[in-house]
């Protein structure tokens, strides 16, 4: 029943959005677009160098973090 639109048509839509909101408006959206999405992927970044800065302990097979972890303390006083 409906088609795609035609190139007439989009150029049309941008044309009334340009006239509303004019050229300063949807370049300032845009920038604030653009610094929100910069956001997001730095704390995305962020969050992945928070993870793999935390100490990984190996254990012994059969030895649980709790029996584990006064040794980690006596090393921590040691150095």
């Amino acid at each position: 029943m409906f088609g795609y639109p035609g190139f007439w048509q989009i150029l049309i839509v941008v044309l009334l959005v340009v006239l509303l909101f004019g050229r300063g408006k949807i370049s300032d959206l845009m920038g604030d677009v653009a610094k929100g999405i910069t956001s997001f992927k730095k704390g995305l970044k962020d969050d992945e160098t928070e993870g793999s800065d935390e100490t990984v302990q190996t254990l012994e097979p059969g030895v649980t973090g709790e029996e584990a972890s006064p040794l980690h303390k006596e090393k921590a006083d040691i150095s």
